[in-house]
């Protein structure tokens, strides 16, 4: 795969890094712009251009790839498609088949095929900022599952349980953040659950099995019928709407209501980063945590940070529960 993809249309050049830069005309056809589309995490880029198209987020993940560091493969999709997503509610022309070519690229180096029924690639889609925004946009996690590639994932694990895990929080990700619907109906959907088994205080990692295909029924009804269509099973047609969410995001209120009070320009626009998934919630031996290098409340140079057991990204940020430290 190509370092970068550009879209445009009037003239065709080399960039630095070797790849294939298009360029489309203005209206007045004076001049030239060009809209990089996206690069994979380990394309070579200066800093500079680095933080200005991938966000912070992404550009440590290149940064890290570069390093040697291990990195789940993925691409990001720039800072420069989601302002103009901001603009006209469209993606460019050309972004489809480079995600196309980039999702590709990951099946190749993984062995595993995007929808597929035995052997499935599931992916997520963030967001990231030029400068951090913790937690205000929205991210979703395990893209690709359906009633088709559920089997092969619990097959390739040899978990039924997690696999239902896995759905059930893509559906719980998927009905909030694309579909709008509020959280606390879905929460309340568990609950309910919970307080049916007889167990009200029973952690999410407790429920069964059978009980987690009853929580998937009644998840994939509250979608249909709040928002009026069903929870797509097509793959594809998840990537892309949550690819628009995450995009969407930049102007969502907590996204908002924080740039005002941290003085942040509101004329920017997010990354998209999509990444293979790594699964932290396949039992008591995985876990999801952040780290830092140093103490991020006083700068101190110690390691920092907090997970939680079988658990993904989202029960860290989300406060869900009560996260363990890495150090005493």
């Amino acid at each position: 795969m190509p370092a970068s993809e550009t879209i445009a249309c009037d003239c065709l050049e080399k960039s630095r890094t070797q790849s294939m830069a298009l360029r489309t005309s203005t209206s007045l056809g004076q001049s030239c712009n060009a809209v990089t589309l996206l690069y994979p995490l380990e394309a070579e880029l200066d800093p500079d251009v680095r933080l200005q198209l991938l966000g912070t987020k992404a550009a440590g993940l290149n940064e890290m790839t570069a390093l040697g560091i291990p990195v789940p493969p993925g691409f990001t999709i720039t800072t420069e498609v989601g302002k103009g997503y901001r603009q006209t509610r469209t993606l460019p022309d050309g972004l489809e088949a480079s995600v196309t070519e980039a999702v590709h690229s990951i099946e190749e180096r993984l062995g595993k095929r995007f929808g597929d029924a035995t052997n499935p690639l599931l992916v997520s889609v963030r967001s990231g900022a030029q400068i951090s925004m913790p937690g205000m946009m929205d991210t979703l996690l395990n893209i690709g599952l359906n009633e088709r590639s559920l089997g092969g994932l619990a097959t390739m694990h040899g978990d039924q349980r997690f696999a239902l895990d896995a759905y059930r929080r893509l559906l719980q990700m998927y009905g909030t953040v694309v579909r709008g619907i509020g959280g606390d109906r879905f929460q309340y959907l568990l609950s309910d659950l919970k307080t049916h088994l007889g167990q009200p205080r029973m952690l999410d990692s407790e429920v069964p099995a059978t009980a987690l295909e009853g929580l998937i029924a009644s998840q994939l009804s509250l979608i249909e019928e709040a928002s009026g269509a069903p929870f797509p099973q097509d793959v594809h047609t998840q990537l892309w709407d949550s690819i628009g969410a995450v995009f969407a995001s930049w102007d969502n209120a907590r996204a908002v209501r924080y740039r005002r009070m941290q003085g942040i320009d509101n004329d920017g626009g997010t990354s998209c980063t999509v990444q293979a998934m790594v699964f932290g919630n396949t039992g008591p031996q995985s876990g999801s945590g952040v780290a830092f290098t140093r103490n991020p409340s006083n700068g101190d140079k110690q390691l920092y940070g907090e997970f939680l057991p079988n658990a993904q990204g989202e029960d860290v940020v989300g406060g869900i529960r009560t996260p363990v430290a890495l150090t005493s």
